[in-house]
């Protein structure tokens, strides 16, 4: 979160590595801190990879985006945009899906060695 805020603030940031689209760079960074965010409340366990920690870690994510848009917003050259938020949205729903879905995998690959 540290490292998104101070992105954020910057007025001039180059532009995203290898050609990514700012779209993309956006749902990438908030995929990772949907993950970050699910590891953590599912204390680090995939037994802990539920779909009401997901959705939680989903919905963390993007109040944070929001938060941070709008502090973009006071940031002179960086406009709030709704488009970013859609993709820091759309990032952090698919990393909690691909996490729970793991989860599941997990749990049942676990139950037929058991």
């Amino acid at each position: 979160m540290i490292l998104l805020f101070g992105l954020s603030a910057s007025p001039d940031l180059p532009a995203a590595p290898g050609g990514l689209s700012d779209k993309l760079v956006h749902a990438l960074a908030y995929a990772g801190l949907s993950a970050l965010l699910y590891r953590a409340l599912a204390r680090g366990r995939a037994t802990g990879l539920r779909v009401g920690r997901g959705l939680a870690a989903a919905a963390l994510a993007v109040l944070y985006g929001l938060s941070d848009e709008w502090h973009q917003a006071f940031v002179p050259g960086r406009p709030a945009d709704t488009a970013d938020l859609a993709a820091d949205a759309a990032g952090a729903v698919a990393a909690a899906a691909a996490l729970w879905t793991c989860g599941i995998i997990l749990r049942r690959w676990r139950g037929r060695a058991g």
